[in-house]
């Protein structure tokens, strides 16, 4: 996956002038703080230099992680076509653009973001997407008060930086404000799936729907060490490649979400859980199943169409039920 190039025109353009060796030792400190999971009150993006090693660094996998959760969600909910966005822990503003891609139709997205570095190049972004985005200062766990509720509620790669005792009155406030979907995307890690998996049960029992990945709302079916995650391959520009100490033309990002939706949902279909494992005239899929179960299926040609539709499906896909 790629960014839009609308967007990936205005990054160069930030960057154009930064040394790479400060995008280098940038880029380092903020993943290093990311994989660590630094809670220390110090914000990932507090300066200028390490919100533009995020645009070098982490904004093409964070575009595609959540780009491709939306995709997923919206083909779940074919009839969903939000107008209005409400993005908790904005940053410069790549759930915004994931989500313009995705619905075109959408028109007002207000942002909450702390550091105001990334707000103030997340602004100068966003004039480009023809939203009309209203940015805002604040804390997530304590600033939402006055926020009008929105179709699309985002939470991207954000309750990894949440103190575990906040996130249960976060998520609360956070679908109050959901008058569609609430979408909440964390790294495909252990940690993240069981993040993921706290704010799945908490929002069932809110009333939510499942809309994905899960194709189900019983308990989930994979047990430790295994955990659920996915993951979307991204396209690494020549400055991607460099800022990271590069050589590969792509990298993995590896992603876990959960959409959870106040509409009613029209189909439940198998969803892809590992990558395919392919042979000549078979494929084996690992599958969470419409049961609330997850199992390995093997597919042949004598299964005729499903058969065609397995050899197809991908990492993440659903797969026609049959």
């Amino acid at each position: 996956m790629e960014l839009p190039a609308a967007l990936r025109a205005q990054v160069d353009a930030l960057l154009a002038d930064v040394p790479i060796a400060s995008l280098k030792a940038a880029g380092k400190t903020l993943s290093d703080r990311y994989r660590a999971e630094v809670r220390d009150g110090r914000l990932h993006m507090g300066g200028d230099i390490a919100v533009k090693a995020y645009l070098a660094t982490r904004l093409p996998a964070t575009y595609a992680a959540v780009r491709t959760s939306l995709e997923e969600t919206a083909a779940s909910l074919p009839g969903f076509s939000p107008a209005s966005l409400l993005d908790i822990g904005a940053g410069p503003g790549t759930v915004l653009w994931a989500t313009k891609d995705c619905w075109p139709a959408l028109r007002h997205a207000t942002m909450l973001e702390a550091s105001s570095p990334a707000r103030a190049v997340g602004e100068r972004l966003a004039a480009a997407t023809g939203v009309d985005t209203d940015w805002r200062a604040g804390d997530a766990t304590i600033d939402l008060g006055d926020l009008k509720p929105a179709d699309l509620v985002t939470a991207a790669y954000v309750l990894d930086e949440v103190a575990p005792a906040s996130l249960a009155r976060l998520i609360d406030r956070l679908w109050r404000l959901t008058t569609g979907v609430l979408l909440i995307v964390e790294p495909g890690t252990p940690a993240g799936w069981r993040r993921i998996l706290d704010a799945r049960a908490q929002l069932l029992a809110a009333g939510a729907q499942v809309a994905a990945p899960c194709p189900h709302e019983a308990p989930c079916p994979l047990i430790a060490p295994d955990w659920c995650h996915f993951a979307r391959r991204v396209a690494r520009s020549r400055l991607h490649r460099l800022a990271k100490d590069a050589e590969v033309p792509w990298e993995d990002e590896k992603f876990i979400y959960v959409a959870s939706s106040c509409l009613p949902l029209t189909q439940r279909s198998p969803r892809v859980l590992a990558p395919p494992r392919a042979g000549s005239g078979k494929v084996a899929l690992k599958l969470c199943q419409p049961n609330g179960s997850a199992a390995e299926r093997l597919f042949t040609k004598r299964d005729g169409e499903i058969f065609k539709a397995a050899r197809r499906a991908d990492w993440g896909d659903t797969l026609p039920d049959n």
